[in-house]
């Protein structure tokens, strides 16, 4: 049998046993486990796990993880999203598509606190939809920038830290780097949104009428004290962004500052219950383990496919068979994280994929940092497109029922729109993307 129908054989199954349900790690696991040991028998089977495991615990950036997650954790636990939305509330509601854009910013800030856009998307969904729902805004307007807005958690740090230390180890490249580089796209898309919302309610006011005088009356006193409450979470961001960048701390070291200074911050307030603690710690845990078995599993798939010389093939038979140009294998790889994303997340995409796409970036001579920042925008577009997109059917889950799928489904097309022209701008425009991990590091 060839290696290129032993590597479309790998992949076949492995796809096969996720779309029947199996959990990720299990199913990319077990196929380069049976592989290993089919193809190099007992001996070398059992050595390319082994060697895998190794990696995998040498591998000192990993750290990082559990701080970010811990952190993201106790600061959710601690219900600072009320504080946010609060002070969005006071603060903004006297704009037209005032709190559209507040909950933006809300939904920016809390998935990135927490790591996973599905939290941006049950806070938003839960606390800022109803709200707006109750002051007249346009129903459809509203759920996509609830969509749209936990789909920006993802680039901005640390969250981005849970997709791209995978990425960081399959590409070997700097996670600091890849970390720096979604800060300016994030916050590009946030205000690219944030731009689209003022100007639609700007044009008809009726989609985000302002809120009445009444309703945004408080003594000066209690407003600032609300912003010092709401803005708590930036200023921990500060305080562990501001050392990493002036290069006084790794970024381990700045992600254990982060820890703390949550943890600090939520006995202050006095909202670090022991209920609180145990479950960060326990939420803290069972992502890091999963994330953990998820990566074992990807470097030993990973490890098959080098053995077999599988990326060879791929790259030849785009660049020589097909003559293709590196543009357009660029686009395509591109067209088909929008593909899988219908019906997969964003990391078993990364498994999946990742071992046989990186490599011929590389060999393309495409940067492999700004590769990472648009495999995760690209990730974010695939979830918002229908019909079968991840973020379309858990805001259906969690929508109130005068919302339909409809509606769900045409809400999304202009801030799809709006993601697709910051991809294209961070693609023809690296620096957007690169200008501050250089910028940092050259320090």
């Amino acid at each position: 049998m060839s290696y290129e129908l032993i590597a479309t054989l790998m992949f076949s199954t492995m796809m096969l046993m996720l779309m029947t349900g199996q959990r990720v790690f299990g199913a990319i696991g077990f196929v380069a486990v049976v592989a290993a040991l089919l193809l190099w028998g007992d001996k070398g089977g059992y050595d390319i796990g082994f060697s895998a495991a190794m990696k995998l615990m040498k591998w000192y950036p990993l750290l990082t993880l559990p701080m970010f997650i811990f952190m993201g954790y106790v600061l959710s636990e601690s219900k600072i999203a009320d504080d946010l939305y609060k002070m969005f509330h006071v603060w903004m509601g006297g704009l037209r598509g005032g709190l559209a854009v507040g909950t933006i910013g809300l939904m920016v800030l809390i998935s990135a606190m927490n790591g996973l856009s599905v939290a941006g998307m049950a806070i938003g969904a839960t606390i800022a939809l109803p709200e707006l729902l109750k002051r007249g805004y346009d129903k459809r307007m509203v759920t996509g920038v609830i969509q749209a807005g936990s789909s920006l958690g993802i680039l901005v740090p640390p969250s981005v830290v849970l997709v791209l230390v995978l990425y960081a180890m399959i590409a070997r490249q700097p996670v600091g780097q890849l970390w720096l580089a979604g800060v300016i796209p994030g916050l590009m898309m946030a205000a690219m949104f944030i731009a689209y919302i003022t100007i639609r309610c700007w044009i008809n006011p009726s989609l985000g009428p302002v809120l009445s005088a009444e309703e945004r009356a408080m003594p000066r006193r209690e407003k600032l004290a609300l912003l010092r409450a709401g803005l708590l979470p930036v200023v921990i961001f500060a305080v562990m962004m501001f050392p990493f960048v002036k290069g006084w701390t790794s970024l381990v070291e700045s992600s254990a500052i982060g820890a703390i200074a949550a943890f600090v911050a939520a006995v202050l307030k006095g909202r670090m219950t022991r209920e609180v603690f145990e479950n960060s710690v326990r939420k803290t845990l069972g992502i890091t383990c999963m994330f953990m078995w998820i990566i074992l599993a990807a470097l030993a798939f990973g490890a098959v496919f080098d053995g077999l010389g599988a990326v060879k093939a791929i790259e030849n038979l785009f660049t020589e068979r097909l003559n293709l140009s590196p543009w357009v294998i660029l686009i395509l790889m591109q067209l088909s994280f929008i593909i899988m994303g219908t019906f997969l997340d964003d990391t078993a995409m990364l498994v999946i994929v990742a071992p046989l796409y990186v490599p011929l970036v590389g060999a393309l001579g495409f940067d492999l940092v700004w590769y990472g920042i648009l495999y995760t925008i690209t990730c974010q577009i695939a979830y918002m497109t229908p019909p079968f997109g991840y973020n379309l059917f858990l805001m259906r889950a969690m929508a109130p029922p005068e919302i339909t799928l409809r509606d769900i489904y045409g809400s999304i097309a202009p801030f799809v729109l709006v993601m697709v022209g910051a991809l294209v701008m961070v693609m023809a425009f690296p620096q957007i993307a690169l200008w501050l991990p250089n910028y940092v590091y050259a320090n």
